[in-house]
């Protein structure tokens, strides 16, 4: 189990420089692009097989506790250790980030985003699966910071490389916000880790925030809060990220959205939460005021891109839905209470699911119409795609009605349970005021169901015209790579023990300072 984790957090870089190197003769096939895309699906797939192999593995009786843990010192002087671990709050994500990697590589073997040469392409999605999985994995705080950082540069030039139109400017926007965040957080971290003498989050986690004043605690909170709510995105830091998800290609829209995002909700959970409760309480009902807001800001704005006559890009309205679906989860962090934080990091793979589908679904529409406008789909009648494209039309209703949260599915519960956090939340946190905010986030949800319902009428129904290029429906290659999101959205929607039975018992011992 030890090697196993270290496996599967170093092995991605391993598979990056070797997509990079000239193929062995046996394995160049006739085409070399096609087996260096190849190499990236093995890659991703053994990874993939590991992740599996380690949440089997996993002692399901014990998941508050720390395990397949490495721990060796790196840098003496400043006392940072390579420590990785997982429990029952990072191996969910693990195995998310893993499955979506894979599905992405799967995807591009036989659609293979327009742009440079595919041995880049496969290197860099390596290596951002390579930095994702380590933020999930490492238990010291110089080590998250480095692991943060890594996922940046490979995302920035697949979105300038291989994405659409204004790419250059969209992935511009996109490290600059998240590097003046993080240089923000890199302060905070270094505070915690100086003022109370070690950078081991197990330690800082035990501690409780007992080795660290009120005032330290609190400028910790701002700072590192402050990183972390930029990758989340938490309005009104936000803005990168429709820009980001227009112009990137397909695969890059499902991993920013799939798991990127999750990283900073995660900092939340595993750093501030236990690390700096007395900074986290004084921020909590600021964090919350924050979170519905862009619940309501992100679902106005995908109403006003919906309504007909507002040249709504579709790739975009998903984009600004991840900020108001991103706001539930920071509200269950912001209530303080096991409730709550299940309920966020429930929906933090709720989204990684449907979400890294609907971006699917919406870069094939994309791929068949040449377009993801959404009068222009829609047309004159709306286009049809359930005469035209049955399965594909059938498939992004589902998707739509998964991220409304229609009981059953996948975005139900963690939605629920956030709400439920914030109805009763944590010990001397305004109880009015977060009923305020329960109120404000229940309507919000009736706006998304707004707007995704808008959605699926003006591009599924509508009176199916005779075209001379009809429209292809799912392909194999889809099929596979689409098939594993909807059947989870369905399993974790009607059998929501599978993930609560995981996190719980470690929220828990994260919120009672690392007693069980």
């Amino acid at each position: 189990m030890q090697f196993l984790l270290a496996f599967i957090v170093v092995a991605p870089l391993v598979g990056a420089v070797a997509a990079l190197l000239p193929a062995p003769p046996g394995l160049k096939g006739r085409n070399p692009d096609q087996a260096v895309l190849r190499h990236g699906v093995t890659v991703t797939g053994v990874i993939l097989l590991a992740a599996i192999v380690l949440a089997l593995g996993f002692d399901h009786d014990h998941p508050s506790k720390m395990q397949a843990t490495t721990d060796i010192s790196w840098i003496p002087a400043l006392d940072v250790r390579i420590h990785l671990g997982t429990d029952g709050i990072s191996l969910p994500l693990l195995v998310l980030t893993a499955l979506l990697t894979f599905l992405c590589a799967l995807y591009s073997y036989f659609k293979m985003p327009e742009g440079p040469s595919p041995k880049a392409f496969v290197a860099l999605v390596l290596v951002l699966e390579s930095g994702t999985l380590a933020t999930f994995a490492v238990l010291d705080l110089l080590l998250f910071f480095l692991a943060f950082e890594m996922v940046l540069i490979p995302m920035y030039f697949l979105i300038a490389r291989w994405g659409g139109a204004r790419k250059q400017a969209a992935a511009w926007k996109f490290i600059l916000y998240t590097l003046l965040g993080s240089v923000v957080m890199l302060l905070g971290l270094l505070l915690i880790g100086l003022k109370s003498g070690t950078f081991d989050m197990v330690a800082l986690a035990t501690d409780n925030g007992r080795g660290l004043t009120s005032s330290v605690q609190v400028i910790a909170v701002l700072a590192i809060g402050l990183g972390l709510a930029v990758k989340t995105p938490m309005w009104p830091l936000h803005s990168w990220l429709p820009d980001a998800h227009t112009a990137a290609p397909t695969v890059g829209s499902v991993l920013l959205a799939g798991v990127l995002l999750k990283m900073g909700t995660y900092g939340f959970v595993r750093i501030l939460l236990p690390v700096a409760p007395e900074g986290m309480h004084t921020f909590a009902p600021y964090l919350a005021a924050f979170a519905v807001a862009g619940i309501i800001y992100g679902s106005l704005a995908c109403l006003a891109l919906a309504r007909p006559g507002a040249k709504g890009d579709l790739k975009r309205l998903i984009a600004y839905s991840s900020v108001g679906h991103m706001g539930f989860v920071l509200l269950g962090i912001a209530s303080m209470t096991p409730t709550g934080v299940n309920g966020a990091l429930f929906a933090n793979i709720a989204h990684g699911l449907i979400t890294g589908l609907l971006f699917f679904l919406v870069g094939a529409v994309k791929d068949r119409y040449a377009t993801a406008d959404l009068d222009t789909l829609a047309g004159a009648t709306g286009a049809a795609l359930y005469g035209r494209a049955p399965r594909l039309g059938g498939l992004l209703a589902f998707a739509a009605v998964a991220s409304l949260g229609l009981p059953g599915l996948a975005g139900f519960w963690g939605e629920m349970l956030a709400l439920f956090g914030a109805f009763d939340p944590a010990e001397g946190l305004s109880r009015p005021a977060f009923l305020t905010f329960m109120s404000v986030a229940a309507f919000g949800t009736l706006l998304t169901a707004a707007y995704l319902l808008l959605v699926v009428r003006r591009v599924c129904m509508g009176v199916q015209r005779e075209e001379p290029h009809p429209i292809a429906d799912i392909q194999s290659y889809e099929f596979a790579a689409w098939t594993p999101l909807a059947a989870l959205t369905v399993l974790a929607g009607l059998w929501p023990a599978v993930l609560l039975g995981l996190t719980d018992p470690a929220v828990q011992k994260l919120l009672a300072g690392g007693k069980s």
